[in-house]
């Protein structure tokens, strides 16, 4: 049961790795004071990313439960 445990952290910590990259694009293109449809358009890029991020971390985080139930 640990394999599951510290498979779902790991699991966990590349989402949360994801969301960390997500938010510093988006900084990044608020502070380069872009126009609103240049924005809009990095926003459009960066969603799926976000949201993969953080199904990957849901999924870990049910992984590590999982684990430690079964344990």
């Amino acid at each position: 049961m640990d394999m599951l445990i510290w498979g779902g952290a790991l699991l966990s910590a590349v989402g949360l790795c994801g969301l960390v990259l997500c938010i510093v694009r988006v900084q990044r293109a608020r502070r380069a004071n872009l126009p609103d449809a240049e924005l809009r358009e990095v926003m459009r890029r960066v969603l799926p990313l976000n949201l993969g991020a953080l199904f990957l971390s849901m999924i870990g985080l049910m992984v590590v439960i999982l684990g430690i139930f079964l344990g």
